[in-house]
């Protein structure tokens, strides 16, 4: 078995959406079909908003538009690089991610493009 990873799965959330919650939460659908992948590999994935939303959430912001989401979402991201083992960067253009991989690479974390590069895991969603 492979040593387990904690994985942050990166991608678009806001980006492209013109700020329309359907499409945010899409992207976020679209960050999770990795999850189990990673999963079932035998690593711990790890999506940015699964932290973030629910600290926006307790500090009473209304969402991820608020103004307070400025000071938790990008911030979340990279207090969470500090624990991760390394970044699947999905497709799509987003600064946040684009960051993330970043600051991954500043600090020697292994940063993988497609689920097939990822340590035990295959390319399938199933």
């Amino acid at each position: 078995m492979t040593k387990p990873l904690m994985i942050l799965i990166a991608g678009p959330y806001r980006s492209g959406t013109g700020d329309d919650p359907e499409r945010m939460g899409a992207n976020l659908a679209a960050l999770e079909t990795a999850a189990w992948p990673l999963f079932r590999a035998g690593h711990l994935p790890m999506v940015g908003e699964w932290v973030a939303l629910p600290v926006l959430s307790s500090a009473g912001a209304a969402g991820p538009l608020d103004p307070l989401a400025e000071q938790v979402m990008y911030p979340t991201a990279e207090r969470l690089l500090q624990h991760c083992d390394g970044v699947l960067r999905l497709p799509g253009e987003s600064t946040g991610a684009d960051q993330d991989v970043r600051i991954a690479r500043e600090r020697g974390i292994p940063v993988w493009h497609r689920l097939e590069d990822v340590p035990g895991c295959v390319g399938d969603a199933a």
